[in-house]
C-alpha cells in the first residue's frame, strides 16, 4: 500500500477528522515532509508552496481523509509586567508573540529571556505549552513575504 498524500489543506475546523498530528511552531511551516499522526500514520505533506499551517487546519488526504493539526507544547517563556512596553521589544526583535490575558509566550530563547528579565523588569519563567502567537497585519498565521 502506498503513503497517504496530501495535496491542500482547508480551514473548516468543523469538518469530521479521522487523525491529529501535534508540531510545534516551527514545524508547522512546511511545503514537503513525511509526517506521522498522533495515531500513527505515515503521509506525505506536497504542498504546491511553503504554508504556515495554524493550529485546527486539516490536511486532507489524497483519500479524503482529514488529519486535523493541533499546536505540540513545547518550551517557552511566559513573560509578565508591564506588557505593552515588554511586546514592543518583543516586536521589535521580530519574535513571534502569543498574547494571553495577563502575559505573554514566546519562544525560549536565554538572549531575550535575559533582556526581558534583567534589563526590562520582567517576570520570565519557563513553561511547557502549545505556542500559537499572533498573526501578522497582512494575514493568518506567521508573517510570510507577500506581494503587491
Amino acid at each position: 500500500m502506498t503513503q497517504p498524500v496530501v495535496h491542500h489543506v482547508i480551514h473548516d475546523h468543523s469538518a469530521p477528522v479521522f487523525d491529529t498530528c501535534a508540531l510545534t511552531y516551527d514545524q508547522r511551516l512546511m511545503r514537503r515532509r513525511v509526517l506521522t499522526s498522533d495515531g500513527g500514520t505515515a503521509f506525505l505533506v506536497d504542498l504546491q508552496q511553503t504554508t504556515s499551517l495554524n493550529d485546527g487546519d486539516l490536511l486532507v488526504l489524497d483519500d479524503g481523509r482529514h488529519v486535523r493539526v493541533t499546536a505540540a507544547a513545547e518550551p517557552l517563556y511566559r513573560v509578565a509586567g508591564d506588557l505593552a512596553r515588554l511586546a514592543w521589544h518583543i516586536g521589535n526583535r521580530h519574535m513571534p508573540c502569543q498574547f494571553a490575558g495577563d502575559h505573554l509566550l514566546i519562544l525560549r530563547d536565554p538572549v531575550i529571556g535575559h533582556m526581558l528579565a534583567d534589563h526590562l523588569g520582567a517576570q520570565v519563567e519557563d513553561v511547557e505549552a502549545p505556542f500559537v502567537p499572533e498573526g501578522g497585519a497582512y494575514g493568518h498565521g506567521r508573517t510570510l513575504p507577500h506581494a503587491h
